[in-house]
């Protein structure tokens, strides 16, 4: 089956198939779900992060108001 087609049927484009074929062509499956939880993992822990140091500067700008 071409390339053209199985884009079709799954409805993505040809840009998606080929830059997903370069991202995961040669893992195995449980290789690219590995790949895919510690990105999720990775995207989880800096929005932890950005959301710690957004607490950290609010109550650096409470403490050093004069009260």
């Amino acid at each position: 089956m071409a390339t053209a087609d199985v884009c079709r049927r799954h409805g993505i484009s040809s840009a998606t198939f080929y830059k997903w074929k370069s991202k995961y062509g040669g893992l195995e499956v449980s290789e690219a779900r590995r790949l895919r939880a510690l990105e999720e993992e990775n995207a989880r822990l800096k929005k932890l992060l950005a959301e710690a140091m957004l607490d950290n500067v609010v109550l650096k700008d409470l403490a050093s108001k004069k009260w």
